[in-house]
């Protein structure tokens, strides 16, 4: 790719989040680099000692990771538009130096990333993959993050809490068509009417300035998108809030993974040095530091029940 190429990619991921170039600098984290604030950690023995003896590393010395930077806090490229920045960046970072690794970043499309990891381009991919179980059937998992999305509000507005499908009852919610958060709230919907009260209606805009600026006018009560990108706006802008997260998979648990070759034996290495960074509390310092917090996980696992096929 292209530095030109970068750029616009950096251009088009902050517009997808209604910030211009010239408000990059306003953003509430540190998009250098250098990444001064990045955590380290020592070598996990234990995290070592599970590694295959003859795991075939892409580069020997390094963990290579696949990533899609399409957009922070999760992934994005740095003011230098070539750096790959953020949480999973960070995350995998952490990783690979308990690993005993250098940490070596592939930018691969997200419909690529199956490919990158099957033709042996990468040794797993940190994407903001969520765990289905029609991928266990092809990849391994070790768990490292929840993958959630918020319910966000105007701060005047009158609502405080959307915590189950009662909650929603009246209320004007904005979506994207077609997205996982439709279905999931045409669901609630279905829920709100048995149970004998008036459904929310569900409204839609074509972009992210409209939406923001439908919420800020009162046009709509509720706006609801994955969970980072509203945290990200909501911090910016200082006149949203957070008034609830729902699981991407809901009713099930989503969680989002590392991802390997089915049976090449490094998910369970992974998943100890996660669960190391974890009890360290370099982990919960991290997803903090890129205003994630809420997206943490107790402990990592290796290939958890997953989303069911539908």
């Amino acid at each position: 790719m292209t530095s030109l190429s970068r750029r616009l990619l950096l251009s088009l991921s902050l517009a997808a989040l209604g910030i211009t170039a010239a408000g990059a600098k306003e953003l509430p984290f540190d998009l250098s680099p250098e990444q001064p604030a990045r955590e380290h950690i020592a070598a996990n023995a234990e995290a070592i000692a599970a590694i295959p003896k003859d795991f075939p590393f892409v580069t020997p010395g390094k963990f290579t990771i696949g990533t899609n930077p399409s957009g922070p806090p999760l992934a994005t490229y740095a003011s230098d538009t070539a750096t790959v920045v953020g949480a999973d960046p960070d995350i995998a970072s952490l990783i690979a130096e308990s690993l005993g690794l250098e940490l070596e970043i592939v930018v691969v499309a997200w419909a690529d990333w199956p490919l990158a990891l099957q033709s042996g381009k990468v040794d797993a991919v940190f994407s903001n993959v969520g765990v289905t179980e029609e991928r266990k059937e092809k990849f391994d998992f070790a768990t490292y993050r929840q993958g959630l999305h918020g319910f966000f509000v105007h701060n005047d507005s009158p609502v405080q809490r959307i915590a189950e499908p009662k909650d929603i009852s009246g209320l004007k919610i904005v979506v994207g068509v077609g997205t996982n958060q439709e279905r999931i709230l045409g669901k609630w919907n279905e829920l709100v009417v048995e149970a004998g009260l008036p459904s929310a209606e569900l409204v839609y805009y074509d972009d992210e300035g409209t939406k923001l600026l439908a919420l800020r006018a009162g046009r709509v009560d509720v706006m609801v998108q994955p969970h980072a990108q509203l945290v990200l706006i909501a911090e910016r802008d200082g006149d949203f809030r957070k008034v609830g997260v729902l699981s991407a998979g809901w009713p099930e648990r989503s969680d989002v993974a590392a991802t390997f070759r089915k049976g090449s034996g490094l998910a369970e290495p992974v998943a100890i040095a996660v669960n190391g960074l974890i009890k360290d509390g370099v982990y919960g310092r991290t997803l903090a530091r890129w205003l994630v917090s809420d997206e943490a996980l107790e402990e990592s696992r290796v290939n958890p029940p997953g989303l069911p096929k539908f």
